[in-house]
């Protein structure tokens, strides 16, 4: 009869504990996906900032001041899709992380039947 008490206590810590696993699992993939999306931003945003700022030294008279200008609008062009193209990507690991909790919260949920409809009398 122990057995069978440490049996059952054992199978329910595993039901317990599984999705709190799972969640956990995916909270440090969660992390990692984001962490790597933050640094390859950072890094392409001082590319531009670093690029833009080679050839603003480069700028002697007013034919490379002019060169400057036109490419100091493609930079903010550049940035402007950047940007866009980044917020589309923390949406889509967004909406991802987002069904994949919920996947996991309907998997962990004790199965249950659905109501009866109780007879409703006719007016």
């Amino acid at each position: 009869m122990q057995e069978n008490i440490m049996n059952a206590f054992t199978e329910q810590a595993k039901s317990f504990y599984s999705p709190l696993n799972k969640l956990s699992a995916l909270m440090v993939e969660n992390m990692e996906k984001m962490t790597e999306f933050q640094l390859e931003s950072i890094k392409s945003y001082a590319d531009i900032t670093m690029s833009q700022m080679k050839k603003a030294v480069d700028v002697k008279d007013a034919d490379s001041l002019r060169s400057f200008s036109t490419s100091q609008t493609e930079a903010a062009a550049t940035v402007n899709k950047k940007i866009m193209e980044d917020a589309k990507s923390l949406s889509d690991l967004a909406n991802d992380f987002k069904s994949q909790v919920e996947a996991i919260w309907e998997e962990s949920r004790p199965a249950t039947k659905p109501a009866e409809k109780k007879p409703t009398k006719a007016a």
